[in-house]
């Protein structure tokens, strides 16, 4: 099969595309033919050395893909060869085959074009787990996006206002800030021209939001509880400030407030077979009706796995990057 190695840590030249034995499914798994890969920043971290992989994982890079199922392993009875599907994984997509837990896939419906469904597991299954199922954010409240126009954060906003929510985003250009209006976002701010802060309090009458998705971490700490309104949620996903912060515990406890961190990727696989049931049953017919889609920025060949990283590193993208390991994708 074809793949991406990481021989050893570094920029987007560590990545190497090279030819490997084909992988076998096991017990409760699938073997994929990739149509495409997602990809996200923690596949750069991985490629930095400074996020390796879980205890048993593939050590390639790649934490979501689209496909055939071309074969079943033992135990495997919901899920037949020839299905379309996605699918959350914990390593190994970026190639051209890859192994899945069978009960962290998708169905990928006819109306969605396969490649694109590659964007869809790792951002779903992030944004509902921590938006909807630890912050409980529900209809009427108001949510706000840290980088609005990134692949989580434009299945946040599809998601929130799907679930009668209003959504703030940020973004760092009008470009992005389009994007996001269009895709339902209706307080937009532009972080380089203004304070979020700031912004906020004007849009909100000095209430503030009911929870935060951020990704930014320790910069944004201080101005991401002072934004949350009253019992505020703030979900934090990523720290890609690096820095650590400061808490006033004075304001959490006078504002209510709830801080919850999390990643998904080193979660264990019965938790992760939890999310995709959950997000199966009340996140994919939105999925099915066209409610929630994808929204790909663009498309590279699996070779050409460097530049798609180089791109996702300049922060000028819109929605999700894909690699397809086949010139003419199923």
């Amino acid at each position: 099969m074809h793949a991406i190695t990481v021989p050893s840590p570094g920029g987007a030249d560590a990545l190497v595309y090279t030819h490997l034995p084909d992988v076998a499914p096991g017990h409760g798994e699938v073997l994929i033919e990739v149509a495409a890969a997602g990809v996200n920043r923690a596949d750069i971290s991985q490629r930095e050395g400074l996020y390796p992989p879980p205890p048993g994982a593939s050590p390639l890079p790649g934490m979501e893909v689209s496909g055939i199922i071309r074969s079943l392993g033992p135990g495997v009875r919901d899920w037949a060869v020839g299905d379309r599907v996605c699918a959350l994984l914990p390593g190994g997509g970026y190639a051209s085959l890859a192994v899945a837990t069978a009960g962290q896939l998708l169905p990928v419906p006819d109306s969605l074009d396969l490649v694109e469904a590659a964007g869809l597991p790792e951002a779903i299954a992030t944004v509902w787990s921590n938006v909807f199922l630890t912050a409980g954010l529900r209809a009427g409240e108001t949510l706000l996006v840290h980088g609005g126009s990134s692949g989580i954060g434009t299945i946040a906003i599809q998601l929130a206002r799907a679930f009668g929510c209003l959504v703030a985003v940020t973004a760092g250009s009008p470009a992005k800030l389009s994007a996001c209006e269009q895709l339902g976002a209706e307080i937009l701010i532009d972080y380089r021209r203004s304070d979020f802060a700031d912004e906020l309090s004007a849009a909100t009458d000095d209430r503030g939001v009911d929870v935060i998705l951020d990704s930014i971490g320790g910069a944004y700490l201080d101005r991401n509880l002072r934004s949350l309104a009253p019992r505020g949620r703030l979900v934090n996903i990523a720290n890609l400030s690096g820095e650590t912060g400061t808490l006033d515990f004075g304001l959490v406890m006078r504002r209510w407030l709830s801080i919850h961190g999390s990643t998904l990727r080193a979660r264990p696989a019965a938790e992760k077979d939890e999310i995709i049931s959950s997000v199966r049953e009340n996140v994919w017919p939105l999925v099915m009706t066209g409610q929630v889609m994808p929204v790909i920025d663009s498309r590279f060949a699996l070779a050409d796995a460097g530049r798609a990283h180089q791109r996702l590193e300049s922060s000028e993208h819109i929605g999700k990057l894909l690699l397809l390991p086949q010139v003419n994708p199923v």
